[in-house]
């Protein structure tokens, strides 16, 4: 069948790619951001029951365990109908497994089965400021890929290096307020998880590093965006810059993960972002950030794969948003961290969500890494505040190995600075590093 004719019948495929998804989204001329696709998420302990049933049914069925490392793009499935993500007991469904299962698609818990919930799949952004306008700049750029043959790099808000305050003695301002520089920790032994756009694999300041690094969608980890090399510039950068500017990575011998769930264009999908959270969780990623996100309630989804890792001993640590509204997803999922942003007056950021939030960190005019030849520059948003609670994070979770999952979770919060701001907006303060 034609791809026009999926579209038409109203399926989509599973293998379907972002720009598909995105281009089939603007044809059908929906408000909500859905891309057509399902998530089916099982009961606890039911993964193996489910893959039985979707099998009894018929159904051409791809596990995530079937490839190295559980390492699957969506486009390596074929013609599968469903690809499951064992480690987080989920799974990315068309919408003929929906009509056959005969389940109504409204977030509803089901009365039995090994199946407890499906959803509408939706698309996820690298988080910026307006969701609908990051909606429409990535139809334009799909547009023009798709006619000039090449990705596009998406600008984001970007402060010159030289415009960092000079009082931060050797580092950046929100290291400083963390007393990360104090901090005897380097995150030696601790896998980080970055998802997000990918990274600049020949940037010069991490040289030496141990990088893994996985795509999730159709596009080589090689970060032509920029988000994805400032977030794991902050978590994971390195204690001496090879030029003159002030540190500005927190865990900076700990093991990097790579995982591109959002395409050069900084959009993504939730089985993107779900498929970068079972291979972080399958591979022993004891931090997972993800600072990326959309306006959805709270998606059981996440919620699922949050709750996965911590049982894992993993922690899921995500940006809050900067609708200036309520936390986005997947932050707003229980089982997930969420960070909100603070301005170099530790007051919250104007752009920053609130409602859901565990915890808050410096995301105004952040420099850290980016790709090259520009190589550091600095970006502003939540999703420069996960970060620097994941390279804590990494800190802490060297400091102990008591420290990983909940026991993680609880002490981050333990140990922040108190701030005067309400905990809707701050949660229990600003994240500080072990001493």
């Amino acid at each position: 069948m034609s791809k026009m004719g999926e579209e038409e019948k109203g399926e989509v495929r599973v293998s379907a790619t972002i720009e598909e998804l995105l281009l089939g989204a603007l044809a059908r001329g929906e408000e909500i951001l859905k891309t057509g696709r399902y998530i089916m998420t099982f009961r606890e302990n039911s993964v193996d029951q489910g893959i039985k049933s979707l099998d009894a049914k018929g159904f051409n069925i791809k596990d995530a365990r079937d490839f190295k490392n559980q390492a699957v793009t969506l486009q390596d499935v074929g013609n599968a109908e469903a690809l499951v993500f064992p480690e987080i007991r989920s799974a990315l469904v068309s919408s003929p497994v929906v009509q056959e299962f005969g389940i109504s698609i409204q977030g509803k818990m089901m009365a039995e089965g090994p199946v407890e919930v499906i959803e509408p799949e939706y698309f996820v952004f690298a988080d910026n400021s307006d969701y609908m306008r990051g909606f429409v700049s990535a139809a334009n750029a799909i547009a023009k890929d798709l006619e000039a043959g090449k990705g596009a790099i998406y600008e984001m808000e970007k402060v010159d290096a030289q415009k960092v305050d000079a009082q931060v003695l050797g580092a950046t301002w929100g290291l400083v307020q963390c007393k990360v520089p104090q901090s005897s920790r380097s995150g030696s032994g601790i896998k980080v998880a970055v998802l997000d756009t990918g990274f600049d694999i020949e940037h010069p300041d991490f040289v030496g590093r141990s990088i893994t690094t996985e795509t999730f969608v159709d596009q080589p980890v090689q970060d032509l965006h920029g988000h994805g090399t400032h977030t794991v510039g902050t978590a994971c950068g390195p204690k001496e810059p090879t030029r003159y500017t002030p540190r500005y990575g927190i865990a900076y011998e700990c093991q990097i993960f790579v995982g591109k769930v959002l395409d050069n264009s900084g959009n993504g999908t939730t089985a993107s972002v779900l498929a970068g959270i079972n291979w972080a969780i399958a591979n022993g990623c004891e931090v997972i950030n993800m600072s990326l996100s959309g306006q959805e309630a709270v998606q059981a989804a996440y919620t699922a794969a949050g709750s996965s890792a911590l049982d894992k001993s993993c922690l899921i640590i995500a940006a809050a948003g900067n609708a200036g509204s309520d936390t986005g997803a997947p932050a707003n999922s229980p089982t997930i961290m969420s960070v909100a942003s603070l301005d170099q007056t530790l007051t919250p950021s104007y752009f920053s969500n609130c409602g859901k939030i565990e915890i808050a960190a410096p995301g105004r005019e952040v420099l850290s890494s980016m790709p090259r030849p520009r190589l550091n520059g600095s970006m502003s948003g939540t999703s420069m505040a996960a970060p620097h609670v994941s390279g804590c994070a990494a800190l802490w979770a060297q400091s102990k190995p008591t420290l990983r999952g909940k026991n993680l979770w609880n002490i981050l919060k333990s140990y922040t600075l108190s701030l005067t701001p309400p905990p809707c907006c701050i949660g229990k303060g600003l994240v500080q590093a072990p001493t």
